[in-house]
């Protein structure tokens, strides 16, 4: 790291380009090198025997880290503010060896109503196969939030802003109540990404990334990862569960990803210039009958988006309109830049329709229940010029 002869801590964009790596110590090469090979040599046995004990530095085995993925995990878990990080193949590999090392046969994990389809299906269907309770909770209601902390839980898990209908959770205020059961907290920060928000920051215990969108950026990688405490992470990695799955991240994935850190700060900047331009756009027309973005005037927790994620909004937009999921994929249909795809963070703009895509493993009744509803579409902003984005967004309103 640049040494300013100051304690200022470095900037987040500084600390994603800099931290945690000397070009003199690989031969002087400016970028962190790729480690492709799968294992590893010691100089003795008796070093190997120190590795595997964990009395010794090293690597052993491409499935239990490499140096590409330690420098990774080391920036961001200075992002995040977290003492450790570790990199997984994926996001759910993140969140499901994350759940299945913190607990255990008889807990009880409080869910929020709202989560990604694949992540509400581990809690729903899954999970509690292996003898864990879920309980689904509205956690924009603190109300519900403490009454449901009378069943004494393990963990609790949310998302914030939630996907897909953007509802904002009071990450301190559920730290807090969480704390005074014993129960951790574990928050998916994925949407905000930590250029805008710092769960940890407010009281959570782990944060949770699907590095597959905002930190590759470019669509073309899966990852994940999950950031706080050692003690609370090292035994995801230490108990072997990651291992054991075969959840770890590929070194190139890494790299990657790495890479994807370098410009995180610019691209979750322009994202969300965008983004307010774009919901402000969709919020003018007729056709809309409700967009839901952070920092529009009428968004219904802005208070609290202010507190969490300052005057950013982030890239995502959710949008009902008037003639409901007939009018939607009508809109979907007439874009001509803007694709259909079920991703987010890359530099191009998605949009999808959440009943019937990410979030299809809801039920209908579930869907009703939770405001997942029929006419309800997201909207990925990505890094176009903004003049074509509403270009193509009010042709496409013309014809709906």
């Amino acid at each position: 790291m640049p040494k300013h002869g100051t304690n200022r801590k470095p900037g987040a964009a500084t600390r994603a380009i800099h931290l945690g790596y000397e070009p003199s110590e690989f031969r002087g090469a400016l970028t962190m090198p790729m480690f492709l090979t799968s294992t590893y040599a010691f100089e003795t046995a008796q070093q190997g025997a120190g590795i595997f004990a964990g009395e010794e530095p090293g690597y052993v085995y491409g499935r239990t880290k490499n140096p590409t993925q330690e420098l990774l995990e080391i920036r961001m878990a200075s992002l995040e503010n977290a003492e450790a990080g570790l990199a997984s193949a994926s996001g759910i590999a993140a969140i499901t060896t994350t759940i299945f090392t913190h607990a255990k046969a008889g807990d009880t994990i409080l869910v929020d109503q709202v989560i990604y389809g694949c992540t509400f299906a581990f809690f729903a269907r899954e999970i509690t196969e292996f003898g864990v309770t879920t309980k689904f909770v509205d956690m924009t209601d603190l109300n519900a939030v403490e009454d449901a902390m009378k069943s004494e839980p393990r963990m609790v898990f949310f998302e914030t802003p939630s996907n897909p209908n953007m509802r904002m959770i009071d990450i301190e205020a559920i730290s807090h109540m969480a704390r005074k059961v014993g129960a951790m907290v574990v928050v998916d920060n994925t949407f905000a990404t930590p250029i805008i928000q710092r769960p940890l920051e407010l009281g959570a215990d782990l944060v949770v990334h699907s590095a597959t969108k905002f930190l590759g950026g470019h669509g073309d990688l899966l990852g994940g990862i999950v950031c706080g405490s050692s003690e609370l992470v090292n035994p995801i990695r230490g108990r072997g569960l990651r291992v054991l799955t075969g959840a770890t991240i590929s070194p190139f994935n890494a790299f990657q990803i790495l890479r994807g850190l370098k410009t995180l700060k610019l691209r979750v900047d322009a994202h969300s210039q965008s983004a307010q331009l774009v919901a402000e756009n969709l919020a003018k027309s007729e056709k809309t009958t409700s967009v839901i973005y952070p920092t529009l005037p009428d968004y219904p927790q802005k208070a609290l988006a202010k507190k969490q994620m300052g005057d950013q909004g982030g890239a995502i937009i959710a949008v009902r309109f008037d003639g409901g999921a007939e009018a939607g994929h009508r809109f979907i249909n007439a874009l001509e830049m803007i694709k259909c795809a079920v991703s987010l963070g890359d530099a191009e703009t998605l949009v999808q329709h959440p009943a019937s895509m990410t979030h299809s493993i809801y039920t209908p009744e579930e869907r009703a229940t939770f405001g997942i509803d029929d006419d309800l579409l997201r909207i990925a902003v990505g890094l176009e010029e903004v003049e074509d984005l509403n270009a193509d967004i009010n042709n496409a309103l013309s014809q709906v």
